[in-house]
């Protein structure tokens, strides 16, 4: 898995870019077939926002946060992934199941 973490107007400090590497790892525990992870982190004014790309075989997963904490942003754009990781991953499993059920009715 590549991981390319960046800063928009905010310096990523190793405290933030190793706290933002295990919430990652809880996405890929789920779900292991990652290819990139692409984050960005930026700070307008007030807003601290976090945003997140996953490649995935066949797909790209966003995510977005924002938040008066980059701390929190990060929590809740983890919340966001996790949840599309797993919508993904059943979508996939379900579409395999269909076939070998397709494939069981047209041998009969």
């Amino acid at each position: 898995m590549n991981l390319s973490i960046s800063g928009h107007h905010v310096e990523v400090t190793p405290a933030i870019r190793n706290y933002l590497i295990q919430k990652i790892e809880r996405v890929t525990r789920h779900f292991e077939q990652v290819i990139d992870v692409n984050a960005l982190l930026s700070v307008d004014k007030l807003e601290q926002k976090a945003e997140v790309t996953i490649h995935v075989r066949g797909k790209e997963i966003f995510a977005e946060s924002i938040d008066s904490d980059m701390y929190a942003a990060i929590d809740t754009l983890v919340d966001k992934l996790d949840r599309q990781v797993i919508k993904y991953k059943t979508k996939r499993q379900e579409h395999g199941r269909a076939a070998l059920k397709h494939a069981d009715l047209t041998d009969s």
